[in-house]
């Protein structure tokens, strides 16, 4: 990013790093553009930035009245508590695991690239749902043209590998230098990590508005096939990664309940229900938050003309009395019950 931005198109930046409706990200790309200097230092950013208008413009637009569809959506629409893109090289198992995780019906077959499409299903943990999205495999031979497109809205990434695969440290390498190329970077730090870590590579005081970062955990699967002892961490001392990483087998499901747990966990998931005054919680589905969401975040979820009236709630949890009241601003626990009160 250049320097001496305005303040205005800092917050239209921030805001686009937020956003997760393709809508949401058109209006923040369009703020961006029209607040950024004009000057030659920003050439490429401005060219950047009016690419993905004209993109995201044609995407949302979809057919022409009369026309043939030009062709599928390349995005998907995050839906519950977080997406989670799956990415892999070919004949990890991906696939396979998707249905077992999800119960999709996404192809599976023993030859490479079943995948062509990117597949979302749900993954249920306790009383939520968490999107996990399938993608095309990432190989030398053949990658999607599109691949990076639903990584934009993604929150973490599922690396799936095959362990007893021999090429299986030349296919990781492989997949993060295919990425990393493409200012994707698959990271070993999660926000519920308690240790501090060092600065990633390219973050500094001014980093690229379009650069991905997800948090990564490795799957090794295909267990039920025994792979060698050891080859885990083989693997890690060989390439120089450190993901968090879980054994898995489509197979047998071996290893699957951990998932959803540690994807609750790592990505610090927190649920919230509300009430009406005078009556019980809701009892259906939770809302779904990120740690540090606030009690104007809830109001905004349930409905923008609440958030906008909003004038204190009454809050039910572990780290308030029953019934506290607390302004906008109060940070929500998981799974506190709260009451919105407007002015």
């Amino acid at each position: 990013m250049p320097t001496n931005v305005t303040p205005e198109y800092k917050k239209a930046e921030e805001a686009f790093r937020r956003a997760r409706e393709p809508r949401e990200r058109l209006d923040c790309l369009k703020e961006m553009l029209r607040t950024i200097p004009k000057h030659k230092g920003t050439e490429h950013l401005q060219a950047d930035i009016k690419s993905r208008i004209k993109q995201l413009t044609e995407e949302l637009a979809g057919p022409k009245k009369g026309g043939k569809r030009s062709g599928p959506s390349y995005s998907v629409r995050p839906e519950g508590a977080a997406q989670v893109v799956m990415i892999g090289p070919p004949n990890a198992g991906k696939s396979a695991l998707h249905r077992s995780l999800t119960h999709s019906r996404t192809d599976v077959g023993a030859w490479p690239f079943t995948t062509q499409l990117p597949v979302p299903g749900m993954l249920p943990f306790e009383d939520i749902q968490i999107q996990l999205v399938d993608l095309p495999p990432l190989s030398p031979e053949f990658t999607v043209p599109w691949f990076t497109t639903p990584l934009q809205t993604a929150d973490a990434a599922l690396l799936v590998l095959d362990l007893a695969e021999p090429a299986c440290a030349e296919q990781l390498q492989y997949v993060l230098r295919w990425l990393e190329e493409r200012k994707i970077h698959l990271i070993t730090e999660w926000p519920g990590d308690e240790t501090p870590h060092p600065p990633r590579p390219g973050e500094d005081d001014d980093p690229d508005p379009f650069r991905i970062v997800l948090p990564t955990l490795l799957i090794a699967n295909k267990f039920d096939l025994d792979p060698e002892p050891g080859e885990i961490e083989a693997l890690k001392e060989l390439t120089g990664v450190r993901f968090s990483c879980i054994s898995t087998s489509a197979e047998t499901g071996h290893g699957l309940n951990a998932i959803g747990e540690f994807l609750f966990h790592s990505l610090r998931i927190v649920r919230v229900h509300t009430k009406v005054p005078g009556k019980p919680p809701d009892s259906d589905r939770p809302f779904t938050f990120f740690r540090g969401a606030t009690v104007y975040d809830v109001a905004r979820l349930v409905h923008k003309d609440i958030a906008e009236s909003l004038r204190f709630a009454r809050i039910w949890g572990c780290e308030v009395y029953d019934g506290q009241q607390v302004g906008p601003e109060h940070v929500v626990q998981d799974k506190d019950v709260i009451e919105l009160h407007m002015g």
